[in-house]
């Protein structure tokens, strides 16, 4: 039996994640004010504070959703049962305090926080617990669709339906305090994945006075329940209103932990970043995510603070192998000899900004130094292409508009430049703009005409499973993927414990993503959040971990 907190379980996933938010924090945070006593309000005075996001949410429903901006809420009103450490990125307490690893990594107990209530008044305990894991298990196929993006399946393998391919195996609440999950196989980042705000847990009255599995309703072209409209959960601000690309949350006033300064939360869209950077000069907002290349001279010399994250997350052109065109691995790797990385990173990317052949970030073990890759080069990629089975049909490339992500802060500059490169090695590129708005990830990552897109992945934890476990794990309609060989290596490395075997393993993982070319991999990107000087501290994260009950205020 391993115990934690202090525990050694998921320890060595990670090199350097601590010691490398501690830099950026001390070179780029003013010195923090102490912090509010917990369970305590730092002042008594009001403190409304507006946020700038680059889109807005896809839902509130944490659990069926993926984007960033939609997490950014949900992180404010829901809580998991482990959260990550800012300095060590390991799993820490949350609504559980304390967990033991039983059965050789086949059973985790945890113990609950006493005295919690969600906020609507309800008790928080183990039967809640299990409530939701009791959902996940078995949501419908209506309400998970092709299940692909859903990140129970990513992490588990399958629902309900087919138990007999699914990692978990059930959830008992031993006592109102005590809860114990039991697994069918071994995963060794279990409690890296738990900290994912998808396995925050909801209040069970309001999913199901929410009808949380009926997808009845739509926002910003997303199919949501009513409690995706409104979430429930256990965290320092409860939801308030969504409406018109603003969405409010209040200060919760029997939270458990630290209230924290603000009690007036807003999230307010600016899908231009010329927008966001004029809002925070107005005063209209006190801050805005993400910074791009283009504005970040200009808030350098208007004295704002900007504060880098460490890079944890990896732009990439997606290649859809159901479309028999690119079937052919000729074909795949003449498009990753195509593409000049150094020069999308020059023009159009925060510096500091690295190139990448392998999708695994260079701080996590499993990280494969000698990956190289598909090199840059025009000559060779034109004779790939010669001969391959491609004689010229069009390829349709698949691009954002009208919105700013962390990892892809110019969406329609950097589609102009890496489509210019593939016509002028022979590529016929067609161009399909897409509004993020109208759905672009649903559109990408379901079956249908896109043979190229532009995306990226935010890391959540620090394992390298959630790289190439979420991209590559399962076959999917993003990647057109069918390749059981690579499936089946990625189940072994997750279940292996850490040590040299594991990180060899997603090494050689890394090896067949680069020689096979299911996507490209581009950079691992540079983002920054803008603030303005009533800010006097902000928790960046890596993994975008930012609650902002721990914003630190001037004045107050």
């Amino acid at each position: 039996m391993v115990s934690a907190v202090g525990s050694k379980a998921g320890r060595g996933l990670v090199a350097g994640f601590g010691a490398l938010l501690l830099v950026a924090l001390a070179a780029c945070t003013p010195t923090p004010t102490p912090a509010p006593t917990p369970g305590t309000s730092a002042s008594a005075e009001p403190a409304v504070f507006s946020f700038g996001t680059g889109a807005e949410p896809a839902g509130l429903d944490p659990a069926l959703v993926k984007d960033s901006e939609s997490y950014r809420v949900t992180r404010q009103i829901l809580e998991g049962l482990v959260t990550v450490d800012p300095t060590t990125g390991d799993p820490a307490p949350s609504l559980a305090t304390s967990w033991d690893e039983e059965e050789d990594g086949l059973a985790y107990a945890f113990t609950l926080r006493d005295g919690v209530q969600f906020q609507d008044g309800t008790v928080f305990d183990a039967a809640a617990v299990c409530a939701n894991f009791t959902r996940w298990y078995s949501l419908p196929a209506a309400t998970r669709g092709d299940a692909a993006s859903v990140t129970f399946k990513q992490i588990f393998g399958a629902f309900s339906g087919d138990a007999a391919n699914s990692s978990y195996k059930s959830c008992t609440a031993v006592d109102a305090s005590h809860v114990r999950i039991e697994l069918g196989t071994r995963l060794t980042g279990f409690l890296q994945a738990m900290t994912q705000p998808a396995f925050a847990i909801s209040s069970p009255a309001a999913l199901a006075a929410g009808d949380a599995n009926n997808l009845s309703a739509s926002v910003a072209g997303h199919k949501v329940s009513a409690f995706g409209l409104h979430p429930v959960g256990t965290g320092p601000f409860s939801f308030g209103s969504w409406k018109d690309g603003r969405v409010t949350l209040n200060a919760n006033p029997t939270y458990w932990g630290d209230k924290g300064q603000i009690s007036v939360l807003n999230f307010i869209t600016y899908d231009q970043p010329e927008t966001r950077l004029q809002a925070l000069k107005d005063g209209l907002i006190d801050g805005f995510d993400p910074v791009t290349p283009g504005n970040f001279d200009a808030l350098v010399r208007n004295g704002t603070q900007i504060l880098q994250r460490d890079p944890f997350s990896v732009v990439y052109l997606g290649i859809n192998q159901a479309n028999p065109l690119l079937a052919d691995e000729k074909v795949r790797t003449a498009l990753a000899m195509a593409i000049d990385k150094e020069t999308l990173i020059r023009d159009f990317f925060i510096d500091g900004t690295s190139p990448t052949a392998q999708f695994i970030p260079p701080k996590l073990s499993g990280f494969n130094k000698s990956v190289t890759g598909q090199p840059f080069d025009v000559e060779k990629a034109k004779k790939a292409l010669a001969a391959s089975s491609y004689k010229g049909e069009p390829l349709k490339f698949y691009y954002p508009t009208n919105a700013t992500r962390a990892y892809l802060p110019t969406p329609e500059k950097v589609y102009a430049e890496i489509a210019r490169e593939l016509t002028a090695v022979g590529f016929n590129i067609v161009p399909v703009p897409v509004d993020w708005a109208d759905d672009y990830v649903g559109k990408v990552t379901s079956p249908g005409d896109h043979a190229l897109h532009l995306m990226g992945w935010n890391g959540l934890y620090a394992d390298p499973d959630n790289f190439v476990g979420t991209l590559f794990g399962a076959p999917n309609a993003e990647l057109g993927l069918n390749d059981p060989q690579l499936v089946s290596k990625i189940l072994r490395a997750r279940s292996l414990p850490v040590g040299t075997e594991r990180n060899e393993a997603y090494q050689s993982i890394s090896e067949q993503i680069a020689k096979t070319v299911p996507a490209i991999p581009i950079a691992f990107p540079i983002s920054a959040v803008a603030l303005s000087s009533r800010v006097e501290s902000y928790p960046v994260s890596p993994v975008l971990n930012e609650v902002f009950n721990k914003v630190k205020l001037s004045g107050h």
